[in-house]
C-alpha cells in the first residue's frame, strides 16, 4: 500500500473537530485551541492507506477527526501484531514529542479517515505554554503503559481461551451484558496473539458451553460473566 501526503488538505472545520474533540486540548480556554488550531494541517485517507511507516521521520502528532487507525508492528517474519486502535479524539506519534527519530510502528487506515498533524516544534511550545496539556498527555502515557504490561502478562501466563475471556469482559459497558467487538476477528487475533481459526473456534466454544451468545459477526451477548472470568 503507498503512503500518500495529503498536508496541504486544510479544512477550519476539521481542525476545530480535533482540537475540540482530543481530551489533551479540550478542557483548554476557546482562545487557547483556537492557537493550536491554527498551527495544525489536517490530512485524509482511505481505508487500508498507510498514514506512516516504521522506519519513517517521525516529527509530528497524529489527531483522529474522524475514522479509525490500527497501530501495529511486524516481526522479523513479517507478522503483524496489533498494538491499538484509534478512534476519534485518540493520538499516535507520540514519541515524536520528546525526541527526533523514526516510527517504530506501523499506522494504517481502517476506515475512510481524517487526521490533524502537529508538528513537534509547535506542540513543545504549547507543553510550555500550557503545563495542564502536559499532565493530560502523561496520563493517557500511562494507561498505555499499564495496558501494555498487561497485554504481556497474558501472553506469557494466560492460555488463549482466558485472553479472549478477558477481553471480552473488557468490552462490557457497565450494567449491560451485550456488546460489540471494536475490531474484525482477524485484528482480534493479531492483538491476543492467535489466530482467526482460533479465535472462532474459541468463540463457538464458549457459546456451546452458555457463556455467550453470538449474535453476528460482532455483536454478542455475556450469558455466564462470572463463569467466562473463571475460564
Amino acid at each position: 500500500m503507498e503512503h500518500h501526503d495529503h498536508s496541504q488538505c486544510h479544512t477550519h472545520k476539521n481542525h476545530k473537530q480535533c482540537i475540540s474533540l482530543v481530551p489533551i486540548f479540550n478542557h483548554l480556554e476557546a482562545e487557547q485551541m483556537n492557537e493550536i488550531m491554527a498551527t495544525a494541517r489536517s490530512s485524509s485517507y482511505k481505508r487500508g492507506e498507510i498514514v506512516y511507516k516504521a522506519g519513517e521521520q517521525s516529527d509530528s502528532l497524529y489527531i483522529v477527526s474522524k475514522g479509525k487507525i490500527k497501530i501495529y508492528r511486524l516481526s522479523e517474519s513479517g507478522k503483524e501484531q496489533l498494538v491499538r486502535i484509534l478512534n476519534p479524539g485518540e493520538f499516535t506519534g507520540e514519541l515524536a514529542l520528546f525526541n527526533e527519530g523514526l516510527h517504530e510502528a506501523y499506522a494504517e487506515a481502517m476506515l475512510e479517515t481524517q487526521v490533524c498533524l502537529i508538528r513537534r516544534q509547535d506542540l513543545q511550545e504549547f507543553l510550555l505554554k500550557y503545563p495542564s496539556i502536559s499532565l493530560k498527555i502523561l496520563a493517557e502515557f500511562s494507561s498505555r503503559l499499564e495496558q501494555s504490561e498487561k497485554q504481556t502478562t497474558r501472553f506469557a501466563t494466560e492460555k488463549v481461551e482466558t485472553r479472549i475471556a478477558l477481553f471480552l469482559a473488557e468490552c462490557l459497558e457497565e450494567g449491560s451484558n451485550e456488546l460489540m467487538l471494536p475490531m474484525s476477528k482477524k485484528d482480534l487475533a493479531s492483538y491476543l496473539g492467535t489466530t482467526p481459526e482460533t479465535i472462532s473456534r474459541k468463540l463457538a466454544e464458549l457459546e456451546e458451553g452458555g457463556f455467550i451468545k453470538q449474535n453476528g459477526q460482532r455483536k454478542m451477548e455475556i450469558i455466564d460473566l462470572d463463569g467466562l472470568l473463571l475460564i
